[in-house]
């Protein structure tokens, strides 16, 4: 990383820590905007200059999030590979930096709910590194924080893309950052100097909605509202049900009860996907029915399709289990993570590659209807009309987004 090819205000990333004015930093904004690979410079460089034999922390939302975006983007990073030898135990989970006549240590710690603020108690640091901290609960942030106070000239680097503008972090640390004596330092993709214009373009294409408004334009903003509010008449298929050529059939379902049952027959072509059939029973309106009369109705609606997979919510067990005491199908649990699979499915419906047939009248009717829960200070949707978008979601995430949206995807950093 060459000095003189720094942003402004990456630069200030690499300077802030030794004018002994503020305790702490907060990068945030845009992704691709190059903040995350200088706080990580920054970091290891400040730690190695003004400490030998301390412990440090490096904090993501989960260990493996820390790893991934943090300690193996380190073991390319030549300022940091020319003086230090970085040796990292995972079993410990532990970073060893050794050079210069000095040594090191960082611990790499997890937080990704409210429980895990225990795992960094009793633990003395020098300095932490948080990578995402507005994915982080508080507590867990809060005792980090508290893991510094008996350090003289401890520092905190915080590092996040926007969420809501309710967020505890938004409220707590950047409309406070005076007061916590933090340097706030806001990030668009333009100060990136390693990104092209052609990139940028690309990165844009990604995002739609509310997440272009946080992930391109930077802003702490609200979901509300419809939540796919892409969604135009052009993206149904009328008449008979037309697969794209040499598709792949897969059957994407959100179990229930009572509640709505939800089951989505697709064709996954090169350049679409298209629902061209669906099971969606209400036990609420009529009789609820048993795992194996639904069972039934999905092998009725997969005709004599070969189905690679049915993809079902992981929490449907018993579901799972009828399904696979048959023998007929392969099940896969459905990555259900909600938020990068609305922000997936969105980018694919707005590009469209995501079709349904006029038959599919449960996920036409809840598609009108899917909303952001503006009575909520994080990001959730209205927990009714979903059954269908999360049999869609559960398809997105857990299989398109490694072939139609492949070229799509951008690393939030």
């Amino acid at each position: 990383m060459t000095f003189a090819k720094l942003s402004p205000k990456q630069k200030i990333v690499f300077r802030w820590c030794y004018k002994n004015k503020h305790r702490a930093i907060i990068c945030d904004g845009a992704v691709r905007s190059g903040k995350t690979i200088c706080m990580i410079t920054s970091f290891i460089l400040w730690a190695m200059r003004r400490f030998d034999g301390a412990t440090f922390g490096i904090c993501g939302k989960t260990v493996r999030s820390a790893e991934r975006n943090i300690i193996l983007p380190m073991q390319s990073i030549t300022d940091l590979t020319h003086y230090f030898r970085l040796s990292y135990a995972r079993s410990a989970n532990l970073l060893t930096i050794e050079g210069c006549g000095r040594k090191n240590y960082f611990y790499v710690f997890g937080g990704k709910d409210e429980s895990s603020y225990m795992l960094i108690q009793g633990i003395t640091l020098c300095g932490v590194l948080f990578d995402e901290v507005a994915l982080m609960p508080r507590s867990f942030v809060d005792q980090a924080i508290a893991r510094t106070l008996s350090v003289e000239n401890a520092l905190l680097w915080f590092n996040c893309n926007p969420e809501g503008p309710q967020h505890w972090f938004y409220k707590e640390w950047i409309c406070k950052a005076d007061e916590k004596s933090a340097l706030h330092v806001h990030f668009l993709m333009s100060d990136n100097p390693t990104i092209s214009q052609e990139q940028l373009q690309h990165a844009e294409k990604q995002f739609i909605g509310v997440f272009h408004d946080r992930y391109i334009k930077g802003l702490w903003t609200l979901a509300e509202g419809l939540v796919y509010t892409m969604w135009r008449d052009e993206y149904i298929q009328r008449g008979e049900p037309t697969p794209p050529p040499d598709c792949e059939w897969y059957l994407a379902l959100d179990y229930g009860t009572y509640n709505p049952f939800s089951a989505g027959l697709w064709a996954v072509g090169e350049e679409k996907a298209v629902r061209v059939a669906e099971y969606y029973y209400d036990g609420r309106q009529k009789a609820p029915r048993t795992d194996e009369e639904h069972y039934a109705a999905c092998k009725s609606l997969i005709g004599n399709r070969r189905i690679q997979y049915i993809i079902v919510d992981p929490s449907a067990v018993s579901f799972i289990e009828c399904v696979r005491r048959h023998g007929e199908f392969v099940v896969r649990k459905a990555h259900n993570e909600v938020l990068d699979g609305i922000r997936r499915t969105a980018a694919l419906i707005d590009s469209g590659r995501l079709i349904v047939h006029e038959s599919c009248t449960g996920f036409l009717e809840e598609i009108g209807q899917y909303s952001w829960n503006s009575d909520k200070d994080t990001d959730t949707v209205v927990k009714s009309s979903d059954h269908a978008m999360d049999d869609t979601r559960y398809l997105v995430n857990t299989i398109l987004r490694r072939t139609l949206l492949a070229d799509l995807e951008v690393k939030q950093s």
